[in-house]
């Protein structure tokens, strides 16, 4: 078992709250010392300047965080299985929608890696299919969420 920490927080300041017009944007700050701007998603519901459009929203960390645990397993099965990967770049995608119990949640997520590989062992078609599987099966996002998720290789 292990733990994994973070401080969100946010302060209204001198801003009315009531109304409903307050901004959304906070920190998130993480054990290693890193810190990100995060907000809600700029929409209908919450426009700019309330929500911040720069900042990272729930919904992108959550894709972002399942995009990265997949890379980092395929990166690990890659390497033990002699491949040399030199770049790897996902676009990945989240859907926000309602799920079968008709709550609003992300129903699905596209992860869409492209890969490069050098040196003498090159992985085919099967093979880089399978670190993916692998990865997919290894991921503890992945894991952990209700979402479909699917992986389009580029």
């Amino acid at each position: 078992m292990s733990e994994h920490i973070a401080t969100i927080e946010w302060s209204r300041g001198d801003q009315p709250f009531l109304d409903k017009r307050y901004a959304r944007a906070h920190d998130w700050r993480f054990d290693g010392g890193a810190e990100v701007r995060g907000s809600s998603a700029p929409s209908d519901l919450v426009p700019a300047p309330l929500s911040d459009p720069a900042a990272v929203d729930p919904e992108e960390a959550l894709v972002a965080a399942l995009s990265s645990c997949h890379m980092l397993f395929f990166l690990a099965f890659a390497a033990k299985a002699g491949f040399v990967v030199d770049r790897y770049r996902d676009e990945a995608v989240g859907v926000l929608g309602r799920d079968e119990r008709g709550k609003t949640s992300i129903t699905a997520v596209a992860l869409r890696p492209a890969v490069t590989f050098s040196g003498a062992l090159l992985p085919d078609a099967a093979a880089i299919d399978d670190l993916h599987h692998r990865a997919h099966g290894a991921c503890y996002i992945a894991n952990s969420i209700r979402a479909e998720v699917t992986i389009e290789p580029r």
